[in-house]
């Protein structure tokens, strides 16, 4: 990315519509990003809604903004209103996919080396419960998933390819696309951990080819805590039956039987926090405000810039790797522990924070990384805060 990317952002607008960047110097976006103003309105309106006039009937009151949340999260990934399901989190978006597939005895998974702890943990609680086989694909030159191995490893037993975006602690933007060609050939389900993808570039289902996707509202879309977004390929719903459901997700019509809901909704429950559903349906229109070409030009230029400031100091060993990086930047600092990095930067008001190898420990382990401090940039940083948190790395 050129200097342009940062240079024609309006950089200025959005520091002055996040009000956190007048305390911290934020670089922890990979973990929960600064929200902006409308966000934060949109959220606190509705709560001050519920206690005026009631729970329920609040919601009643915004049923019209409640609905457009999922017009807006298919405008994001460029589906359907009806693939949406919006849930609490992330990972119960990811579990509600995982957990619904009808494994069969001797299916296998075939995941990255940079998988995420949480799904990895899922694939071998079912492998013991249903005879799985759980295989990590290796590694290209470049450290991002190798695709031609993951051909060759296709067969008739591969039941899913299960594969994080971009994982938590490396920088990396795996080859979403081209896996899912391979997955659309061989006929084999794909399910994408868009987590920390969604909001710093853009995200087309039918262009990447995934049949599931999960992401999280309080990342680099920057909505509220407690939200996250499950997208659902309508033509597999019928295939799939998720491991819970209640009086939302399904009607009971008789003493003996039920019907679920006919769209993706049936991944979610009666119960849900309506302000911050309401705060995710507004932090996805803003993202879609800025366009998220823009948004990618910016925070990976930003990034760029962060790497080679980095590289520059003594000391400090760069940690990333890919084809393709993105906002996340990872570094250790010789001497000292990452720990103790973030706490020294922490006193100086700037964010930044630690993976560990429980995270992602077939990537840590085969790079012999315990932790490692991340700093993750997003579009309303500045050349200047990067600056600051270099000087700060050296007395450190």
């Amino acid at each position: 990315m050129t200097a342009s990317a940062i240079d024609t952002f309006d950089v200025e607008t959005a520091r002055r519509e996040t009000p956190g960047c007048d305390n911290v110097v934020h670089f922890n976006n990979a973990g929960a990003s600064l929200m902006p103003t409308p966000v934060l309105d949109s959220t606190i309106a509705h709560l001050k809604l519920e206690a005026r006039i009631g729970g329920y009937e609040a919601a009643a009151e915004a049923t019209e903004t409640i609905e457009a949340v999922y017009t807006a999260a298919a405008r994001l990934l460029g589906c359907a209103a009806g693939e949406i399901a919006v849930v609490d989190s992330a990972t119960r978006a990811w579990d509600m996919a995982f957990y619904s597939i009808p494994f069969r005895s001797g299916d296998r998974i075939l995941t990255s080396e940079a998988e995420y702890g949480s799904n990895f943990i899922a694939y071998l609680q079912l492998a013991a419960r249903h005879d799985l086989e759980v295989e990590v694909v290796p590694n290209d030159e470049s450290g991002q998933i190798s695709v031609p191995r993951l051909c060759d490893l296709i067969d008739e037993r591969v039941r899913l390819i299960s594969l994080t975006h971009v994982p938590t602690n490396c920088g990396l933007v795996n080859p979403a696309v081209e896996v899912g060609k391979i997955a659309r050939e061989a006929g084999v389900l794909y399910l994408l951990d868009a987590c920390q993808s969604a909001g710093q570039m853009p995200l087309d289902v039918a262009e990447i080819g995934c049949d599931l996707l999960s992401l999280t509202g309080r990342k680099y879309l920057r909505g509220p805590r407690g939200t996250g977004l499950l997208y659902v390929r309508h033509d597999l719903l019928d295939e799939l039956s998720p491991p819970m459901l209640d009086l939302h997700a399904a009607t009971w019509i008789a003493r003996d039987e039920y019907r679920m809901r006919p769209d993706a909704r049936r991944f979610e429950s009666w119960e849900y926090n309506y302000a911050a559903k309401i705060g995710l349906g507004t932090a996805i229109d803003y993202a879609l405000g800025w366009g998220l070409d823009s948004i990618r030009g910016r925070v990976y230029a930003l990034a760029d810039q962060l790497r080679s400031r980095l590289a520059e100091l003594p000391g400090v060993t760069l940690r990333d790797v890919g084809a393709e990086r993105c906002g996340i930047v990872a570094f250790t600092v010789d001497g000292v522990a990452p720990a103790e990095v973030k706490e020294r930067l922490a006193a100086r008001g700037i964010n930044v924070s630690v993976s560990r190898a429980p995270s992602t420990r077939v990537d840590m382990e085969n790079r012999g990384i315990d932790e490692l401090v991340r700093a993750s940039v997003h579009y309303y940083n500045t050349e200047q805060e990067i600056e600051s948190l270099c000087d700060a790395l050296v007395s450190v």
